[in-house]
């Protein structure tokens, strides 16, 4: 799986990709929108590279720290593809102090090896989920700017001109609904395949807080769409649930693998 591994060109990367995240979060205010892009662009390329490099190693490892790099990377790449369809989103800023920290986190963290016993399927099963964060992520960052966006309408503090409400609520929901659909993958496939994937010495779920915090996610999320789709919900009540959901997720497996890594300072299991 992509991950980070603590050698002297990983953490030159690494350290690159942050700077370059850092000027462009720095200095967005003064350049201009297309300079910002530029900007933005290289640092996301080094980003990939920095994960790219991670495929190279000879032993895979993976954490709390990859997984949020590797998010933050995703929620990166959608913007730059929103961005050309919508030029009016403005949290270029944001995503850049984002890519910075996360670089950095997994720089400090890069992981713990895999087990031994794991399945070459793992790393596909570690992709959906990981993926289905990423996805979340984009939703949670369109609601957060809906819920900017409203506050600025009741302000007056910026004239008309943005994306258009409607439009950020229907993206938002689009990436929940495809969060939704890898997150089931990825639940279905650690249910039916638990032994192919981690061992013969795992069978169905094991209920431990990762499984737990996932099923309670999903359970959100499936609320969500059908509060959606059966009583209309929207505003301020569906984006409520958004980041209940996003946040079970986060704990699933980001705060589960931190709680092993840094605070009982375990490795894999």
């Amino acid at each position: 799986m992509i991950l980070a591994i603590p050698s002297p060109l990983a953490v030159a990367l690494g350290i690159a990709t942050a700077a370059a995240y850092g000027f462009a979060a720095a200095a967005g205010a003064r350049l201009s929108r297309k300079a910002t892009q530029w900007a933005l662009g290289l640092a996301w390329l080094l980003h990939a590279a920095v994960l790219g490099h991670g495929l190279i190693g000879s032993e895979p490892k993976f954490g709390f720290a990859p997984a949020l790099s590797v998010t933050a990377w995703l929620v990166l790449t959608v913007y730059a593809v929103e961005s050309r369809m919508y030029p009016q989103l403005k949290v270029r800023r944001a995503l850049a102090w984002l890519g910075a920290a996360a670089v950095l986190l997994a720089i400090l963290f890069p992981g713990t090896p895999l087990h031994v016993s794991a399945s070459p399927w793992l790393p596909l099963h570690l992709a959906l989920g990981i993926a289905s964060y990423g996805l979340f992520g984009a939703a949670v960052v369109h609601a957060w700017l809906i819920t900017r966006a409203e506050k600025q309408i009741r302000l007056a503090t910026e004239p008309q001109g943005g994306v258009p409400l409607l439009t950020l609520e229907r993206l938002t929901f689009r990436f929940v609904m495809a969060g939704f659909v890898l997150l089931s993958a990825t639940l279905l496939a650690g249910l039916l395949f638990s032994e192919t994937l981690y061992g013969a010495s795992v069978r169905g779920w094991k209920w431990d807080h990762k499984t737990v915090f996932s099923v309670l996610a999903w359970m959100s999320f499936a609320v969500l769409l059908i509060g959606r789709v059966r009583f209309g919900w929207r505003g301020r009540t569906a984006r409520r649930v958004l980041y209940a959901g996003s946040a079970l997720l986060l704990l699933s497996y980001v705060g589960s693998r931190f709680v092993l890594e840094v605070v009982l300072a375990r490795g894999a299991t």
